[in-house]
Formats: structure tokens, sequence, C-alpha cells
């Protein structure tokens, strides 16, 4: 399906380009919406058109659902770092791009203006091609939270070289993993890291997973920690040492607005992580978009989004979204407990910070601790909170609302996915109206449905059903790298012509969504998805085990925990050293971040004669919700869901 702007609604938008570009009222928002849904092709063309590109578009719109394919400003030549840097330099070269604050408050905070984060951009791009990194190659990214964290980015952007970026707490295993799938060519990372009390080490897991890697040519090393780190020859060089060698000088390579940007690895219902593609121009429009609107930012605000560029909040709007709009932003390496829990409110005072974005686990984390550590802060800069990751409940929705934005900031509940690459679903700050635990109306382009498990949709209000989009918006996923089978099966195969979310919703009396979790094997821990095949993959590797399955349970801090129930080769006879086994190959597989919570042993599973595994009796057992089990006695043997309910943990 090819669409074009016809030549009536074009004439319209374009006389409103400025009006549909930022929305600054509900009526704005109506008939942004209203635009968006009876001519996407031209509401899209009114915003790209904002931007530089070297050679506009052909076709703003090429898609089909079917195949799947999906073509955004095809025949577009642009590069995204002109647009998030060089053309900023006129009217913001000495403005502020990004403020570091360090894990330790006691170090020194570091600032770069527009041209100095240029500047380093074009070195850093520089000191790639001077390693053998060219368009097209892969790199793989595996650092902190620091400055060079989103100089390489977008100097691997420059080049038309396509990042991956791995979370800097994964394992060795999981970036080896990564760095194989995509064939990565180079890895840049730190030598070391600060995580609050902690210094961990970051080189010397590269060094263990390059031990399984014959893509990388050449790692390139930026120093943090000042450790002594194995460097090998010909293959290993100091960031510092390389930075002597190189200019400030790098043209922009030109990339066809549907080339790939980034890589970036999220974990679905089957244990293989899957490489999300996202392209440079459908990408750039959409995230500059999504920002600007849903923030409501200003040329004044100092944004802080507290996520890590390793995750899609980080790249959408730390790397790009900001940089795009001009905005000055805080980066922070640290965590919201060091040195004690009122790091962040710290941070917003010192730097005064005007929006704030968050994950609701931070916020339930914050919450544990005494009040005591908000009220020595005034917190008066702020006036936009944001919060992402997952649904937010309504009790840290109050104790957000009331403490941190002392009753007079609105609150976006913001929806999306590394999927959809940037905000889907949510309130618009101080123009649309919000509701505790809902993300509330979606935005311009974005057309949701929700079906029955049937593929019916669903048009009355007050009900529930799978969430699902019936039209393609520029910042979706293309791809999975190497796989495009497997994309269409995952997002595209589950009800025709539909982009398939995962999540089950439900939608009130006005039109808002409320996000009500995955409807597949999936766990939103912390905000970040694990498939339960993954973890189970990772358990069966630890000695004596024989069989595992994994389900979520409710966590009051993390939204949802990890349950493992586990079965053994013989029955255990120290199950805290059992249990400590069983975490240690999870963390060696995957990393501290999906350790599972509980651990129970059993001495089998509730299987269906067939051999499936009845998950939904375990997730029940989990969920402590024991008398809707439902019915049992289909189970090949079951005897064995007493024995788990009774062994509950």
């Amino acid at each position: 399906m090819r669409l074009r702007p016809t030549p009536e609604i074009d004439e319209y938008l374009g006389s409103m380009t400025k009006h549909l570009t930022r929305i600054r009222t509900q009526a704005d928002y109506t008939t942004s919406h209203a635009a968006s849904v009876a001519d996407p092709a031209s509401f899209w063309a009114a915003q790209a058109e904002t931007f530089t590109w070297r050679k506009k578009w052909d076709e703003t719109l090429i898609w089909d659902f079917e195949k799947p394919e999906v073509k955004w400003f095809a025949g577009g030549k642009l590069n995204i770092t002109e647009n998030c840097l060089d053309r900023h330099l006129e009217a913001r070269s000495n403005k502020l791009a990004i403020i570091w604050e360090p894990n330790d408050p006691k170090e020194r905070p570091e600032r770069l203006t527009y041209r100095e984060m240029h500047d380093r951009v074009c070195k850093y791009a520089n000191v790639l091609k001077r390693n053998g990194v060219k368009k097209g190659d892969r790199v793989a990214v595996y650092m902190p939270m620091i400055p060079d964290l989103v100089v390489c980015v977008l100097a691997c952007a420059r080049i038309g070289a396509i990042h991956s970026v791995v979370f800097c707490g994964f394992s060795a295993q999981s970036l080896a993993d990564r760095i194989n799938d995509a064939q990565a060519v180079a890895v840049l990372c730190s030598d070391g890291m600060y995580r609050g009390a902690k210094e961990m080490p970051v080189k010397t897991v590269v060094d263990e997973a390059l031990d399984q890697c014959t893509s990388v040519k050449s790692v390139i090393v930026t120093e943090r920690v000042k450790w002594s780190v194995k460097m090998v020859a010909g293959r290993d060089v100091w960031l510092h040492d390389e930075w002597k060698e190189v200019n400030a000088y790098c043209p922009a390579e030109a990339m066809d607005a549907e080339d790939p940007l980034f890589i970036l690895y999220t974990s679905g219902s089957t244990g293989k992580p899957k490489g999300v593609v996202h392209t440079c121009g459908g990408y750039m429009v959409y995230v500059d978009y999504s920002f600007r609107n849903v923030f409501q930012v200003e040329e004044s605000d100092v944004f802080f989004c507290t996520a890590d560029v390793g995750w899609i909040t980080g790249h959408s709007y730390i790397a790009y979204g900001p940089t795009l709009a001009g905005a000055t932003q805080v980066m922070f390496e640290g965590v919201p407990t060091y040195p004690d829990a009122g790091r962040f409110w710290q941070i917003v005072d010192k730097h005064a910070i005007s929006i704030f974005y968050t994950a609701p686990t931070a916020i339930r984390s914050l919450m544990a601790h005494s009040i005591d550590h908000v009220l020595p802060y005034s917190l008066q800069s702020l006036r936009v909170l944001g919060s992402v990751g997952e649904p937010i409940n309504e009790e840290a929705w109050h104790w957000y609302r009331t403490h941190i934005g002392k009753g007079k900031c609105p609150i976006v509940d913001t929806w999306w996915q590394t999927e959809t690459g940037g905000i889907m679903i949510s309130s618009i700050a101080g123009v649309t109206d919000e509701k505790p635990s809902h993300a509330a109306y979606p935005l311009p382009g974005i057309q949701p449905v929700l079906l029955t498990p049937e593929g019916k949709e669903i048009t009355e209000n007050e009900v529930e059903g799978l969430l699902c989009m019936k039209f393609p918006w520029p910042g979706m996923l293309r791809t999975i790298w190497g796989d495009h089978e497997r994309c269409g099966q995952t997002y595209f195969s589950s009800y025709k012509g539909m982009y398939f979310t995962g999540d089950g919703a439900k939608r009130d009396a006005d039109g808002r969504y409320r996000i009500i979790g995955r409807v597949d094997d999936v766990i939103n821990v912390s905000g970040h998805r694990f498939g339960t095949a993954e973890i189970e993959s990772a358990i069966n590797t630890a000695k004596g085990v024989v069989e595992s399955a994994v389900v979520g349970f409710p966590h009051d801090i993390k939204g949802q925990g990890i349950y493992a129930y586990v079965v053994t080769e013989k029955p255990v006879e120290d199950p805290e050293d059992m249990r400590g086994s069983i975490i240690e190959a999870v963390v060696a597989s995957i990393g501290r971040i999906a350790k599972p919570d509980k651990i129970q042993f059993v001495s089998g599973l509730p299987k269906t004669r067939s051999g499936k595994i009845m998950r939904r009796i375990l997730r029940k057992v989990a969920e402590n919700e024991i008398d809707k089990l439902g019915d049992t006695s289909t189970l090949l043997d079951p005897d064995v869901v007493d024995e788990i309910v009774g062994g509950k943990v």
C-alpha cells in the first residue's frame, strides 16, 4: 500500500504545519489526531519537513502488514546527527546539551555545549574510522552512563555504522550472544564503572565475551575508573590515545531514510533475544515529535531521564529525543539510593530540573524509604513528571504527584515498547487530562484497537481486550536483525492486518487506555522485559536441575518479580546452596537483573497429557490466588498441584 499526500490535505496541513508540529491545547490534540487518522501521510510529511534532509523523500509511506513491510519517507536522504547537532550550531552553539552528574556527588559534574558535543562526536567518529569501522558495520556498545556513551552512539550514526547498545549489567554471555547475532566488528566500552558504592569491571566482561566472538576487530576503551586492564595488541586501543590522532572535522554520511540506525535486543517469549531494528528517517521524526509534545518541552527546560541508554528509553529520550529538540538534559551515572535515597531530589535542585522522567520501580523503591529523604529539597523547578517502563500503580502515582510534584506537576504515564521506538499512548503534559494508572490517549498518528482473543475489534468503551495497532507509525520497528520471518511471526501473524503489542488493555468511558500487562510469556521486571524461556534456559544449566518453569508474580518494588519452579535430579538436601547455584547460573547467563526472587523446588510441573506446562496454574499459585486454579483433573498428574500449593514460598 502506497500513500502520497493529496493536494487538498497537503494544502490544509501546509497552512497548519506549525500548529501540527506542536500541540498546545486540547483542541490542538483533537485536531491533530483527527488529521493524522484522516491522512497519515500528509500529517507525518508535515512533521518531517522541519528537519534537515539531503534529499526529500519520494513517497511518504509504503506499507503492508501482511509481508510485513513498512517504509517511511522512502527515497529520502539524511543523517540524523546533522539534525541532533549541526542544525543547532547557529542558534544553540553555546547552549548546554548535556550536564553529566557522576555517581559520586563529590565528583565534579561535566557540562557539554552543543558545539562541544558536535566536536566530540566528530572526533569519536574519526576514531571509529581510524579503527576500520565503516558505513553498514555493526558496533556493539557496552558502557556505563558516562558522556562518551551518548557521544559514541551519535558517532556511529555520523558515519553510518549501526550501533547496538548492550546494557552494562548484562553478563559476558549475554554480550557475546548479541555481538555474534549482529556480527559486530567493534566494541566500545570503558575500563570499569561506578555504581553506587561499588566499582565494577567492564573491560574484563568484554574480554570474556570476546573469547566466544570472531567478528570483532577493534575494541575502543574509555578510561573511567583508571584500572589496569588487559589490552590485546592489534585489537584494543585507549580512546584518550586515539583522541590525539584525530581532528574534529567529520562530514556526516548520507543515509537512506530506511537504512538501519540501530539494533536493540529485547526479550520475547522464546529464549533467544530479538534484535529490533530501527531506521534513520522515521525514528528521527517520531522520537522528536513525541518528545516535544508529550513533555511540552520549552527552550529553557532542563530534562532528566533516569533510564540507561542500554534500554530503548535511553535511546529515544536521552541519546536522540533531547538532542533532536536542541534541549538541555541531565545524564546520571549513579543509582537513586546512593549515597542516600535523596539523590534524585538533590540532582533536581542542583541542576534546576524542570522535566523528570523515571520508572515506577524507582518511585516505589524511594517510597519505601523515609519521606525525610525528600523533605530537605524544594523541587520548585519541576513542572512535568513522567513515568515509563510499566504501568504505574495508584499509590505510587499519588505519592509521586504529592511529594515530588507538590500537587502542581502533571504526570505523563507513558506506554510504549522497544519495538514502537517512542511513546505511543500518554497524556500530554498540562494539555490533555490525566487519570491515575491510565496511560490515557493515543498520540496523533497512533491508531490503537482492542481485540477479542478471536480477533474481533471491540469498538465500545468500558471494555478490556488485546492491544493492537491497525496502522503504521514512523518510529515502529522494521524487522528483527537477520530474521524477518520471526518479525512477521512475532508481531504481525496473530491478527490479520494488525501489529500485536503483546499487552492487554482496558479502555474507560472517556476513551483512556489502561495497560494491564503482558498476555504472553514475558515478565516485566522493573520495566525490563524478560522471556520466561530465556530465564528457564539459564536455570537449566545449573548442576542437578532437570527442568524449570518461570512465571511473574506481583512485587511491591519491581512491579513483577520472578518466581521459578525447579525440578531437580534428586531431593535437595541444602536448599540455600541449591538456590545459590541457580542464581549464579542466571547471573552468568543473563545478568543480575534477571535473578529469580523466589525459587520453589518441586517433584514435577503441572502438565497436560501432551506435555505442555500449564503456566496458568503456576501463575495463580505464585500470585497466591489458590482459589482460582480452575480444573486440574485433565492434567497428567493432578497431585503435583497440591504439592506445589503446599510448598509455596
